[in-house]
């Protein structure tokens, strides 16, 4: 099957939306940190973001405030800003037989070696293998009208990820991020 090299933004506001149906974890708590890293750490393949409360002084970036980890039917939203980025956590982060699939995800990498250091392993970034199928346009939403037909809101990007509770709204925004990258993934590799 072969895709568009590119599309407008006319065209990728025509389409449906996609969003996340599963079960979304928010993870708030050592505990609950563990319960989430123990289930992620079973999986091979994982959907993976990150979010960060937007600044809007020039040269004034906030710390990771939310990483999101979908695996097995069930989308984990770490919040960064009330739990530690455990050993367990990193472990997953560096483990190369677990794929984690994103979107530009060298800046997140960063962004949570800021939080704790560890060495990525098995990160696998869409935005460089999509070239391989021919197209060109580089943003999620982007990629996923062309793979998937169907759009990814963009509508909470820049709500308040450190709020003291996420609304329905951000949680449903944050896990289909991740789960979405997964899902673009799978078609990927099953066209070749």
């Amino acid at each position: 099957m072969a895709f568009v090299q590119s599309i407008s933004n006319e065209q990728v506001t025509a389409l449906p939306a996609v969003q996340f149906d599963g079960e979304i974890v928010v993870v708030d708590t050592p505990q609950s940190l563990a319960q989430a890293c123990a289930h992620l750490a079973k999986q091979s393949v994982l959907g993976f973001d990150t979010e960060t409360r937007p600044s809007f002084t020039a040269g004034v970036t906030n710390k990771v405030a939310l990483l999101q980890l979908y695996g097995g039917g069930k989308c984990f939203l770490i919040r960064l800003n009330r739990v530690q980025m455990s050993k367990q956590l990193t472990d997953i982060l560096h483990n190369p037989n677990i794929a984690k699939i994103g979107a530009a995800v060298r800046n997140d990498i960063l962004g949570l070696n800021q939080l704790r250091h560890f060495a990525a392993g098995g990160f696998v970034d869409l935005q460089e293998i999509v070239g391989n199928y021919g197209i060109e346009d580089k943003s999620l939403r982007k990629i996923s009208a062309i793979v998937l037909g169907k759009k990814v809101s963009k509508a909470q990007r820049l709500s308040n990820w450190e709020a003291k509770t996420l609304t329905p709204q951000q949680q449903l925004y944050a896990a289909t991020d991740a789960w979405v990258c997964v899902e673009i993934y799978n078609r990927l590799l099953a066209t070749q």
